[in-house]
């Protein structure tokens, strides 16, 4: 009977952690322009798609997509290993940044578009 037990509790261990490990599947952020961005509230997730254009020093670069362009702050570990040139398209995930005076855009992760 023990046995029973132990391989009944076993088996519902197993199935609450394969359940606890699938990843969401249901919408989730979608895409914004620059213009739309800039109007968000801080701390608003964004996704974004364009071109880094510059960089303007520590850690701060241009974004541009079609709509205009923000500042964008990426630290060095956001980076995750992707090299970017001018002409690529990116996408970045991130936060909108307001405070008195700018907007920007405080980044989590950049991606090239495939």
């Amino acid at each position: 009977m023990n046995k029973l037990l132990s391989i009944s509790a076993l088996s519902l261990s197993i199935a609450f952690s394969a359940n606890a490990m699938a990843a969401f599947q249901g919408p989730g952020l979608a895409s914004s322009s620059v213009a739309d961005a800039l109007k968000l509230s801080d701390d608003t997730a964004v996704v974004l798609t364009g071109q880094i254009e510059k960089s303007l020093g520590n850690e701060k670069y241009q974004f541009k997509d079609a709509t205009g362009t923000v500042v964008i702050e990426v630290d060095n570990e956001d980076w995750r290993g992707v090299d970017v040139k001018p002409e690529d398209i990116v996408i970045i995930k991130g936060e909108i940044d307001k405070d008195v005076f700018s907007t920007e855009i405080d980044v989590d992760s950049v991606e090239l578009k495939k």
